[in-house]
């Protein structure tokens, strides 16, 4: 891990000469606030409320129908894809940003054990990890109950003992959402192909943050998130890869007629569209896919200060930053580190863990009193037993500084040595944590 001078005025000149830093205004962050919650909710670009009012007031208000050819509606899955496909480490016409992660993981996860069926019919488990995001494990269960699989849920260090003759599918988040742990997506597919299981890839937390190798690591099928680190807005559509050697294999489920070959034929019968269109279903919600264009405006800017490369080092030099300041000056608060040091195991965020006490740990009370002081970052419950309750920081270096790190923890410092964090207003559970 990389080691940094530890005053605000070093934090600041790392600032000066970082040619990323200039991003920075591509995005509308409130005055006062340090936002390191990107990983749930990107921040917003500039541009998307202008794009915002064009697509409502100009496309739809007086374009109105024909819209769908001349303001180039109906091609945005595929062109939007294929601005996401770089990202990913994938080939053009091989994306569609459509959907949610979770439908898209039902349209994959189904894809792949049809192709398991066909294959290998003997094999009845999907391996996963205990700690994946609960969704996929949510999807993954009810495919099961309804195809006659298993689902085996273990811990990341079992994942390899388990990749026995019975697996049909091992299904992971590249990055885990708890801790920011980072698998080695080729050496993990690999040895899911020796074992004669497909893989199946999460980039939730990836696209975006991390170079990532989809076709290079001969991946089977992925998913992944439009709004958090691609910045395209709550809710904005998910996206969708497959190898190409698997798109015309099977139908995927959802057989809705936007992935249709003919979609305006009209035609009774189904027929699936070639590639990757077949994994679009129903009508897309076009105010929410303008809004991420806007959100991969900054990738494309990145593109020419050195691209993903240039982000990941950015993003590494953040989180070195915050742990080494974390240790040097919130020490004697029971607070531990989640998120691996290496940086080949890395995300973009960094996890802490803080020591039980009586009433418990804490750590939602003190990420609460974080956000009062306009720090933002997010809370996520353990369970009692390995997985321990998680303070969650989101380092996104599009918009990111080092003086953020310095401020952010010194806020956290305080918050920790005054014991602000005991009020009784932090300590009132909402909706959302």
């Amino acid at each position: 891990m990389s080691t940094f001078p530890t005053t605000l005025q070093h934090c600041q000149a790392l600032d000066t000469v970082d040619a990323l830093h200039p991003l920075r205004d591509l995005f509308d962050i409130p005055a006062g606030v340090i936002y390191l919650d990107g990983n749930s909710l990107g921040v917003m670009p500039k541009t998307a409320a202008a794009r915002a009012a064009e697509v409502v007031t100009q496309e739809w208000g007086q374009g109105l129908i024909r819209s769908w050819n001349t303001a180039g509606w109906f091609s945005l899955p595929q062109r939007l894809g294929n601005r996401i496909a770089p990202l990913i480490g994938a080939g053009a016409d091989e994306v569609v940003a459509t959907d949610t992660t979770s439908i898209n993981l039902f349209k994959v996860l189904s894809a792949a054990l049809s192709i398991a069926a066909q294959d290998a019919p003997q094999r009845k488990l999907i391996v996963s990890e205990r700690s994946n995001f609960p969704t996929d494990l949510y999807i993954a269960e009810g495919l099961c109950k309804e195809r006659g699989y298993t689902l085996k849920l273990v811990e990341p260090e079992e994942i390899a003992a388990a990749l026995t003759a019975d697996v049909a599918v091992l299904m992971l988040t590249h990055v885990n959402y708890r801790t920011g742990a980072m698998h080695d997506m080729t050496a993990v597919t690999a040895a899911a192909h020796a074992a004669g299981a497909l893989m199946v890839w999460d980039l939730a937390h990836s696209a975006g943050a991390v170079p990532v190798t989809l076709k290079a690591s001969n991946a089977d099928f992925s998913i992944g998130c439009g709004y958090k680190y691609l910045n395209g807005g709550p809710g904005a559509p998910a996206f969708v890869w497959v190898h190409p050697k698997h798109a015309d294999r099977f139908w995927q489920p959802l057989s809705g007629w936007w992935g249709h070959a003919a979609p305006f034929a009209f035609t009774p019968d189904y027929q699936p569209a070639p590639g990757i269109t077949r994994y679009l279903c129903g009508t897309q919600p076009i105010v929410s896919m303008s809004l991420l264009g806007c959100g991969l405006e900054g990738f494309e800017a990145a593109d020419k200060l050195g691209g993903m490369a240039a982000l990941r080092t950015k993003s590494l030099a953040l989180t070195d930053l915050f742990i080494q300041l974390v240790e040097e000056r919130c020490q004697g608060y029971g607070l531990g580190l989640a998120t691996p040091r290496a940086h080949a195991q890395r995300g973009s965020q960094v996890c802490l863990t803080r020591e039980h006490a009586v009433g418990g740990s804490g750590a939602f009370a003190i990420v609460q009193a974080l956000i009062a002081r306009g720090v933002i970052g997010d809370y996520r419950a353990g369970d009692g037993g390995i997985h321990k309750d998680i303070l969650r920081f989101g380092f996104t270096p599009l918009y990111i500084g080092f003086e953020d790190v310095w401020n952010a923890v010194e806020h956290l410092r305080q918050v920790l040595e005054t014991g602000e964090w005991q009020k009784p207003e932090f300590n009132q559970k909402h909706a959302v944590t």
